[in-house]
């Protein structure tokens, strides 16, 4: 074998051996793997190359070389200009120019003004950003102190989720090692210039990952969202100026300091500029984070870095968005990963970019079961605050629970999207105004698989497990699970009295 051949060379150093590049027989390099021919890593190009507890690792490759460009030779304002003319649009969901936000915190009146890395990741299928605290944390605080000094912030905050033990250890070791190492404290490098950095932790909240209520869970309170305006950059945490970004967002920032705004914008598109750490979880053959450059086709997201369908069984859908985007078909998948809206754009079919999370389903997925479990998720971690998401998410829950276990009514395809409506409309927070989209694009695609459900009690993928264990329950009780015929008066039912007895499970 030509493994026994290398494997000496390797331990022993005889002979010069390039991993990169030298063959072992017909196996192919890493980079031409499918999986990795699609990725463009730029934030990830050292993840596992370093040891992320080490500082000199990090300054090895390179690391606060752009700190020391940014003090000593650009002024605060140039250096949010390049971050202007990068466009770096937020990694966290929305997508807003970082540049901009950054312009408003300089410009605002008040002091102190602080700058808050958002980490607090909480949907149920997004770990970029704690793969980003665990495997390379010091990019992430160089990219905060950059910031820092562009908006003449002296205290930052890292808000990380209490889910997260080991990313929140890592952030308090990087941040302690930064201290040590004199990129924190007073008079940072004898620039005369003073910050220090603090990691808080979380509740663990969905919730708590929107701005303006992580601002309150620093300040000690229960984090809720507050209505806009005052913007975060006018008034957030303790009423004073704040610029809140997203790990991912922060990370790019040394980059374009050093490799500067032009370099970053021949990544990706001309109005999604980079590239974007995407988690791809559910029925691909391979799941996992990688990154790829914004305007990567959605059909090389799934059947490239993911693999194709896990035994090879057909496409159906991929959720976009993670909790809160629309549903893509196959007929989709040509359009392109960005965060735009335009006719080659995934936006175009409602297609979600957000925090880069995705879920691939196969033909054995009950669409109806999903798009409940997508709901349950958003009405219990919605806080409660507002009436419209309070009482909204739940209704919109209890009408899907409904259609899930056999009891739904034909009207109750109308009223899915009335309340939908609703909610968006008149939520107070993104979370509220994002939590029906999965309901509202899965009863636009997928419309018949409701109906069957409704008018026929039954799920075509036999996956359901709501109706499996009604329909368990009416092999015993032939008239249990027929509400709906009783209240429209059809069927035989007139007269009788049903007791729909609580299943079991």
């Amino acid at each position: 074998d030509p493994v026994k051949d290398i494997v000496p060379l390797c331990v022993y150093g005889h002979e010069a051996w390039d991993a990169a590049t030298a063959r072992v027989g017909d196996i192919p390099l890493a980079k031409e793997l499918p999986f990795y021919a699609v990725q463009q890593r730029i934030l990830m190009r050292d993840f596992g190359y370093l040891n992320p507890r080490n500082i000199y690792d990090y300054i090895a490759r390179g690391g606060y070389s752009s700190l020391v460009k940014a003090f000593f030779d650009m002024e605060p304002t140039s250096i949010i200009d390049v971050i202007k003319k990068a466009n770096l649009r937020g990694r966290g969901g929305a997508g807003f120019p970082a540049g901009t936000k950054w312009e408003g915190a300089r410009n605002a009146k008040g002091e102190p003004k602080y700058v808050v890395c958002n980490a607090h990741e909480g949907e149920p299928n997004v770990f970029k950003d704690r793969r980003i605290m665990e495997g390379e944390p010091h990019m992430v605080i160089e990219g905060m102190i950059i910031e820092a000094f562009a908006i003449g912030s002296h205290i930052g905050y890292i808000y990380i989720g209490d889910e997260y033990p080991l990313a929140i250890r890592s952030m308090e070791h990087a941040v302690q090692q930064a201290r040590d190492a004199g990129f924190l404290g007073k008079n940072i490098l004898g620039s005369g210039y003073d910050l220090d950095i603090q990691v808080y932790m979380g509740g663990g909240a969905y919730i708590s990952g929107e701005a303006s209520a992580l601002q309150f869970g620093i300040e000690g309170q229960r984090a809720m969202p507050r209505t806009k305006p005052p913007r975060s950059v006018e008034a957030g945490v303790w009423g004073k100026p704040t610029c809140v970004n997203n790990v991912e967002t922060m990370m790019f920032v040394p980059d374009i300091i050093n490799h500067g705004a032009d370099w970053f914008l021949g990544l990706g598109t001309e109005k999604s500029p980079g590239t974007k750490m995407v988690t791809l979880m559910g029925l691909p053959k391979y799941v996992g984070l990688s990154e790829v450059p914004l305007g990567t086709s959605m059909r090389d997201l799934v059947f490239k870095v993911g693999g194709g369908i896990r035994n090879d069984r057909p496409f159906k859908a991929i959720q976009t968005g993670g909790t809160s985007g629309g549903l893509m078909l196959d007929n989709h998948l040509d359009l392109k990963l960005t965060f735009d809206n335009g006719p080659e754009d995934m936006g175009s079919v409602k297609g979600v970019l957000g925090s880069g999370g995705f879920v691939v389903y196969d033909d054995s997925v009950s669409i109806v079961d999903m798009t409940r479990y997508w709901m349950r998720f958003n009405r219990y971690e919605s806080c409660g605050k507002c009436v419209p998401c309070r009482i909204g998410t739940k209704t919109l829950l209890d009408i899907l629970d409904r259609i899930a276990t056999g009891l739904g009514r034909v009207e109750d395809m109308d009223a899915l999207k009335e309340w939908s409506d609703h909610v968006i409309n008149m939520s107070l927070c993104g979370l509220g105004q994002a939590a029906p989209l999965p309901t509202l694009s899965a009863i636009e695609l997928f419309r018949d698989e409701f109906m069957e459900a409704i008018l026929n009690q039954n799920d075509p993928t036999g996956r359901n497990e709501a109706l499996i264990a009604i329909q368990e329950r009416r092999k015993l009780d032939p008239g249990y699970g027929r509400l709906p015929e009783l209240l429209s008066g059809s069927g035989n039912g007139k007269g009788k009295v049903i007791t729909l007895t609580p299943i079991s499970r």
